[in-house]
């Protein structure tokens, strides 16, 4: 847990407005699907902020800032990835290859994303359809 949530000045002077922009209107995308709880925390290796989505003691996905970058994170059991290779052609081609390249854990294929606009947010969405269906109507 972090001890002071970052405002919007400084997640817009770490981003830059445009990256924020991107931010900001990745997470109405998934606030507006699903109800879940959110925790900021200090990010990991070179990441300066983390934000996931939770629920159930279960991660729906992670958003990460860092300095003009943010990255998108979902990660899929062996279940998931079954679903995904079935609907592999509803997704764009840079969502495969990113798909394709990202590393296989024991818990899971770590698939992260660094958005610079809002043209892959269809996919997003579908992938997080398949982590869990929307809660929210």
């Amino acid at each position: 847990m972090l001890d002071k949530i970052p405002n919007d000045k400084e997640m817009t002077d770490l981003l830059g407005q445009p990256l924020y922009n991107v931010w900001t209107e990745l997470c109405q995308l998934i606030d507006t699907k699903y109800d879940m709880d959110t925790l900021w925390n200090k990010g990991y290796r070179e990441w300066v902020y983390e934000y996931k989505y939770r629920r159930g003691g279960k991660t729906l996905c992670t958003l990460f800032a860092k300095e003009n970058c943010i990255g998108f994170m979902i990660i899929f059991g062996k279940d998931e990835r079954v679903k995904f290779d079935a609907g592999r052609e509803n997704y764009s081609e840079d969502v495969q290859k990113i798909y394709d390249e990202a590393t296989t854990y024991h818990d899971g294929k770590w698939i992260m994303f660094n958005p610079v606009d809002t043209s892959m947010f269809n996919d997003f969405s579908q992938l997080l359809g398949i982590k869990r269906r929307p809660n929210r109507k």
